[in-house]
């Protein structure tokens, strides 16, 4: 039997959310859940802001967020989000949120699911615009099969079931990717201990002939952001995405293979190697090793090596002193290779068994996908009745 389609709009009251004025915002007081609060099935409580009701003539009731409350974010980043007020705490509703208060033929939950499955569709609509947008007509206008109340809540308890399945068995596979990253890391670190018994440790300065911080960014004017004829030499900065590729500029500072280490910021102590000439900006640390007595491809795993540089350091900055403060295992160019080659067939072995996890992960998302996708087709309860049929004759 095919189910009758509604406007959401006819099934389910929308609000929108009040201009709260960020003068009028407080250290304490009522929170307020802003669209960069919402996020995929939950409201994050790490930037909200307060205000004192009291400090404005409108009557705010009306824009209350109660636990178990549907959200939606309807522009910026966090466009199409849907959030669940599962804090059990009451909010206030900022504009560009939206509240979804479902009649009493509409599953809350059920509702939920849709949204989730359907709102990037309506994306499109705006995907022009130079950020997302959502309006209430928009979202009032969108379409929703309606089947009975209680077979709402059956199709509510399969999703409910099958999704705790498959992230149970996502949690697992992460935890396994872990694993294995930490795994490559442990090895690296009992081969450069075994190194520190038998080899000698020398200082990094007496093993780099530099070792530098980056300056100041080029002004306005004198780098470009995209690679052209005259700025085509990458300057690099302190963090992790894309290797720290800040933009491009006509001249060098780092003429020779060197390595980085990012200095400040949340990705202190990443470390990268750079084998093209380049300009280091913003404090970014940079190695040029004595190439005759230590391999570029060695020091990056020497310096991986060292505590302070490990993932997860508690330093908030790095200083070229602290740096050259620290001293690393250093065998014969021979020796070095054969351990660098040793560590490039453990990170290729370790690499492959990410692949497969990486695919599992992929793989467990387009699942969830077309479980949503066959709920709303009516598809997911007549499989799970023939499952059950051919169950019970057997």
């Amino acid at each position: 039997m095919e189910w009758p389609t509604h406007r959401l709009g006819d099934v389910c009251d929308f609000q929108n959310g009040f201009a709260f004025k960020s003068k009028l915002f407080t250290e304490s007081g009522t929170p307020i859940i802003r669209i960069s609060n919402i996020q995929s099935g939950c409201i994050d409580l790490s930037r909200v802001v307060y205000t004192d009701p009291g400090s404005y003539k409108e009557d705010l009731s009306r824009y209350t967020v109660a636990n178990g409350d549907l959200l939606i974010a309807m522009s910026g980043a966090t466009t199409g989000k849907i959030g669940v007020n599962t804090t059990g705490t009451d909010f206030l509703l900022n504009q560009r949120v939206g509240k979804f208060i479902p009649s009493e033929n509409l599953d809350k939950q059920f509702l939920y699911y849709y949204l989730a499955t359907k709102v990037e569709e309506h994306l499109e609509i705006s995907a022009g615009a130079a950020q997302p947008n959502l309006s209430t007509e928009q979202i009032k206008g969108m379409e929703i099969p309606l089947p009975p109340p209680p077979e709402q809540k059956r199709i509510v308890a399969i999703l409910d079931q099958a999704f705790a399945d498959i992230e149970q068995a996502r949690a697992k596979t992460e935890q396994n990717l872990k694993n294995a990253r930490e795994l490559f890391e442990s090895k690296k670190i009992d081969l450069f201990d075994c190194l520190c018994k038998s080899s000698n440790l020398m200082p990094l300065p007496l093993v780099c002939v530099d070792i530098f911080a980056g300056g100041d960014a080029p002004k306005k004017g004198l780098f470009s952001k995209e690679k052209t004829e005259k700025f085509n030499i990458p300057i690099y900065a302190n963090a992790v995405k894309k290797n720290g590729l800040y933009g491009f500029t006509d001249y060098s500072r780092a003429n020779e293979p060197s390595i980085t280490i990012a200095a400040r910021g949340s990705g202190t102590g990443h470390i990268e190697l750079r084998k093209e000439p380049f300009l280091p900006i913003v404090r970014l640390i940079v190695l040029t090793p004595d190439r005759d007595v230590v391999s570029l491809e060695y020091l990056k795993h020497a310096l991986q090596t060292l505590e302070i540089l490990r993932s997860g350091s508690a330093i908030p900055q790095l200083t070229v002193p602290m740096i050259k403060g620290y001293s690393i295992p250093v065998p014969s160019l021979d020796e070095q290779q054969v351990m660098v080659n040793e560590l490039e067939v453990l990170k290729q072995s370790i690499g492959r068994v990410e692949n497969i996890y990486l695919t599992k992960i992929v793989r467990l998302d387009e699942l969830k996908k077309s479980i949503l996708q066959k709920a709303f087709s009516g598809e997911l309860t007549k499989t799970f009745d023939k499952k059950t049929n051919q169950g019970a004759v057997a």
